[in-house]
């Protein structure tokens, strides 16, 4: 440019502001300062000066220049590239002492780690594999009850236990998510699984009403094949020819606009056309499973119908319960909320049949209130000492009630047991977590967490451990379930020919705590005592002899109790629900002792959890066990104890103590 600037020369004339300055802007400036002991200490000044001697104002501050020269300021005095000062950041302070932190790189050693603890994730399902299936090829085709309910507890007991590796985190991410998948991918494995045999109707072993927690386990029991799909199908045979596919069963789960107020009728949607995360909604097509209900309309053939439910306990799960038997009575094509086509299929219960969904549909209307439940007496007998209600109910006969007693959530001790050896509570300061080796109450249950994430018992121990007072960890620690209270709606009933029984309005799933034994501890003396006034029926004996049975996984340790000291409750003056439980000898609740220290002291509670899966309505009973002989007077011997059993089970031994 004519008359114009160097670019680091100042102007001859400063007062020309027509001309254009070629100045770098000042962030990128880098300020020259002289080298002690030439020159002056760096002082602040003025910028139109009095400047000391050896300083050059900055222009344009400064009138004419001096004739001193400018200094280049492209030239790096200082060995530094001057950056905008958004850019800058400063330098990490070298690592050292405890509160350093280093930068964690997937290098080849965390490689390492992962690949073997990988490995040994496989190594542990593969000795998990290791057990006898038990079943013949016959008895996977067509099953009975006895082999049904056998397939739901081993499928269980193997949930568990993977449930319970999990969440202590000795399995590899990758190796299981879900620990019902791969329990039951296992079990299809090695072939513990019945009633493979596609058929249309009864399945044999399934009885209407009972309920499942997990898809797969429709599917181990040959009531529903698909994992996913709503619709299980098969094609009928004629002749050497494979012909028309007909339906053989459906899970209605509110994916659709499935709905009706008859229990007895179910509007079912048919499959497919939903939208999802890479495609829109689309029109129904009459393929695959529609296609069959379609055939199956025409045939007349049954349908099994298994309707999934909210689960109140546990809301993110579902809880399947079957049906029974229906028969497609209309077929139609109808706009969907999305605005596309939707096949429709009207199912009519047939008649005769036991209820199941209709005692469901009661159970809700009794907690809306609306209608209130029939021949209730008292709507909470327990006066507000249990978080939840349990009510009081005679449909029977015109009996008001059970005679007097004081309710009470929990044993009372006189003198609690004392510890041979001192325990310590635990130093976890918010939750015992699963797979913490230093938690001395996980170290008290055999290094195993007693209890799987959402508080079902993870298996039968000798003595579970549980936190206690003395534990600083958080009131609802997953390690305290027995002393949370009840969580299922329990009902105290009149039976027909067994005087006062216990049930749920709830669905109740395998090793979910249910109540414990509460109630005074006796000596052997008083228990005679009351034995020989007719109330030994509200007497509990830890001594007593109990038919052994298998609920854990294939592998794992011995079930038998090992209790410190025998000890007898009464329940006759003060107790909770468990007193109402009546005996059985094929029961569907087992009791488990647990323990939990206070200042030193340890305090044994009988607890009792689910054997298997209960549905509501279905009454709550407990073996009562055989006396020993020293339970009972030389004079008394222990056949002049038993009372008839009206259990009904099929393995009745026809007396109870």
């Amino acid at each position: 440019m004519e008359g114009g600037l160097g670019g680091n020369t100042g102007p001859t004339n400063p007062s020309d502001k027509s001309k254009v300055l070629d100045v770098k802007p000042l962030r990128t400036l880098v300020p020259l300062f002289p080298e002690p002991p030439e020159g002056p200490p760096f002082v602040c000044v003025p910028p139109n000066g009095p400047f000391l001697s050896g300083f050059s104002p900055f222009f344009p501050f400064s009138g004419q220049q001096v004739s001193q020269p400018t200094p280049d300021l492209n030239q790096n005095y200082l060995n530094s590239t001057a950056v905008p000062l958004r850019s800058v950041r400063a330098e990490p302070a070298p690592a050292s002492g405890n509160g350093s932190h280093k930068h964690k790189s997937a290098g080849p050693s965390s490689v390492k780690k992962k690949a073997k603890r990988r490995k040994d994730s496989e190594s542990v399902l593969t000795s998990l594999m290791n057990f006898n299936p038990g079943i013949s090829l016959s008895e996977r085709d067509d099953g009975n009850r006895q082999l049904v309910e056998s397939v739901l507890l081993r499928f269980d007991a193997l949930r568990r236990k993977l449930s319970q590796m999990e969440d202590a985190k000795e399995l590899h991410s990758s190796i299981i998510k879900r620990s019902d998948l791969k329990a039951a991918n296992m079990m299809l494995t090695k072939g513990v699984r019945t009633n493979m045999k596609k058929r249309i109707g009864v399945v044999p072993g399934v009885e209407i009403g009972d309920i499942f927690f997990f898809r797969m386990e429709l599917s181990l029991v040959g009531l529903h094949f698909p994992s996913m799909a709503g619709i299980d199908y098969m094609a009928i045979k004629s002749g050497d020819l494979e012909g028309e596919r007909v339906a053989l069963s459906i899970v209605s789960s509110g994916g659709y606009d499935d709905d009706a107020e008859d229990p007895d009728v179910l509007v079912y949607s048919g499959q497919g056309g939903s939208a999802s995360r890479d495609k829109e909604a689309s029109d129904q097509q009459l393929v695959r499973g529609n296609l069959a209900l379609e055939r199956s309309f025409h045939r007349g053939n049954e349908v099994r119908v298994i309707r999934g439910l909210k689960d109140n306990v546990h809301q993110m799960s579902k809880v399947y319960v079957y049906d029974g038997l229906y028969k497609i009575q209309e077929s139609w094509m109808e706009k969907g909320k999305s605005g596309c086509n939707m096949f429709k299929y009207k199912l009519g219960r047939i008649p005769g049949q036991p209820a199941a969904f209709a005692t469901w549909k009661s159970i809700q209307k009794w907690k809306e209130g609306l209608p209130s439940r029939a021949g209730l007496i008292i709507p909470d007998l327990t006066s507000g000492a249990e978080s939840t209600p349990v009510s009081l109910v005679n449909e029977v006969d015109d009996e008001k009630g059970p005679a007097y007693f004081t309710y009470s959530p929990t044993i009372k001790y006189s003198k609690p047991f004392k510890l041979v050896q001192p325990s310590y509570a635990c130093s976890c300061h918010d939750a015992c977590q699963p797979g913490n080796s230093n938690c001395s109450c996980i170290q008290k249950n055999g290094g195993d967490f007693p209890y799987t994430t959402n508080g079902v018992l993870a298996c039968r121990k000798p003595m579970i451990y549980e936190c206690g007072p003395t534990c600083p960890c958080i009131r609802n620690c997953k390690n305290r379930v027995i002393q949370t209270g009840l969580k299922a709606h329990l009902e105290v009933f009149k039976t027909r020919d067994r005087g006062w029984g216990l049930r749920s309005w709830d669905p109740i799933r395998a090793g979910t705590f249910i109540c414990e034994y509460a109630g005074e501890v006796i000596d052997e003396t008083k228990a005679r005592q009351e034995s020989g006034d007719g109330e030994s029926e509200y007497i509990f004996h830890t001594n007593r002899l109990y038919e052994s049975f298998k609920w854990n996984f294939e592998a794992e340790s011995s079930e038998d109790f090992d209790i410190p000291s025998p000890i007898i409750i009464s329940s006759k003056n003060s107790g909770n629900v468990a007193r109402f439980m009546n005996h059985s000898c094929t029961p569907n609740v087992f009791w488990q002792p647990v323990m939990y220290e206070h200042n030193n002291e340890a305090f044994l509670h009988i607890a009792f959890f689910a054997k298997k899966h209960i549905p509501p309505m279905t009454e709550l009973t407990f073996d009562y066990g055989i006396p020993q002989s020293g339970e009972t007077q030389a004079d008394n011997p222990p056949a002049n104890g038993r009372k008839k059993c009206l259990c009904g089970s099929p393995k009745c031994r026809g007396y109870f103590y």
